[in-house]
């Protein structure tokens, strides 16, 4: 539980800049490659003409040799040498991003790529953490394993391939939606919605996301269940990761987590996809600005680089949910809870 306690914390949506590191790519090709490794790991994965990359480069970095790939979407910087790997971290990039977008009722276009960085181990990691979160570095360098996002990039180190696509998944579309949505998401929205694409399946170079095969969520929502220790929606709505983590207790962090992936998953498919159109109108709304806020939540919701207070994702998180879904939470947390036990039983 303390591994997945430490992933839990890395998920809080931080200031959204610009991010920069030592990128030499300009350096001439053919003299970094000269007696290098690298030199082999590129003619691979170039011959192999893989769907979703368009270019893979050296990258000098100061935390290793390393590889530059461009996608459509994503610049991708990483000390990870393995083909195997490597071949699928584009396609599961730009799988993602398309996923992510399916969440709108349309799609919006990144015009400035999304920056990415996978170290091959955690030595590697925290060196550049120490450099690039600053003041926060410290934090971060207590996670045990998995990712964060920060600065504009999604940062995160090889912990195998499953586990290191799921932390990317889910740090992807706080990236995606932080770069895109003019208003930030309540806590229950946000990471609701990320762990939609922890899980995920490889195929012909792309992947496809499986939110009702995420076992470690529904294993945790069943022993809810169970135990009938679930928070009240009316409580889940107005709850973040911070608030949760600072009473230090891993059932109400786990509780949190499970049943806001099974609000996400309520909205969307429960009774044949009936809310479906209004948790689109929701994020829609949201990413053009359009939520009835009052002036103090907006000033917050806009500006990244202020926190998101307890306050104001308790003020927010219901207001919204009552607005968009129903007003009436009594009746549709019976409804939700039904939801629950059916997906863990499925």
């Amino acid at each position: 539980m303390t591994k997945w306690l430490a992933f839990l914390l890395l998920i809080v949506v931080l200031c959204f800049t610009g991010c920069s590191t030592s990128d030499n790519s300009n350096i001439a090709e053919d003299q970094i490659l000269e007696s290098d490794s690298r030199a082999v790991v590129i003619k691979r994965i170039r011959s192999e003409d893989l769907p979703a990359l368009e270019s893979i480069k050296p990258w000098q970095s100061d935390y290793g040799p390393g590889l530059k790939l461009t996608t459509a979407h994503y610049e991708i910087f990483t000390t990870v040498l393995e083909p195997l790997m490597l071949r699928r971290i584009p396609g599961f990039m730009e799988s993602a991003y398309r996923v992510y977008n399916k969440q709108l009722p349309r799609p919006v276009k990144t015009t400035r790529k999304l920056k990415v960085y996978l170290f091959a181990n955690r030595e590697q990691w925290e060196n550049f953490t120490n450099s690039f979160a600053g003041e926060q570095a410290s934090l971060f360098c207590k996670i045990k394993s998995g990712a964060y996002y920060l600065n504009g990039a999604c940062v995160t180190y090889n912990i195998g391939s499953k586990r290191t696509f799921s932390a990317m998944g889910h740090e992807g579309w706080h990236q995606f939606n932080s770069r895109h949505f003019k208003y930030r998401l309540p806590s229950w929205l946000d990471e609701g919605i990320a762990m939609l694409f922890e899980i995920s399946a490889y195929k012909d170079g792309m992947f496809y996301f499986e939110p009702a095969k995420n076992s470690y969520r529904l294993s945790a929502l069943r022993e809810i269940l169970i135990q009938r220790n679930h928070i009240p929606l009316q409580d889940l709505l107005v709850m973040s990761p911070g608030e949760v983590l600072a009473i230090d207790q891993a059932e109400a962090v786990s509780a949190f987590y499970s049943q806001s992936y099974a609000l996400i998953r309520f909205l969307q498919e429960a009774e044949g996809g009936q809310r479906l159109a209004n948790y689109r109108k929701l994020l829609w709304d949201g990413l053009r600005g359009d939520w009835a806020l009052n002036t103090t939540c907006k000033k917050i919701a806009v500006d990244r680089n202020m926190p998101r207070t307890v306050e104001w994702n308790r003020a927010v998180g219901l207001q919204l949910f009552k607005d968009y879904i129903a007003d009436d939470i009594e009746r549709i947390e019976r409804e939700y809870l039904t939801f629950c036990r059916k997906i863990v039983r499925e």
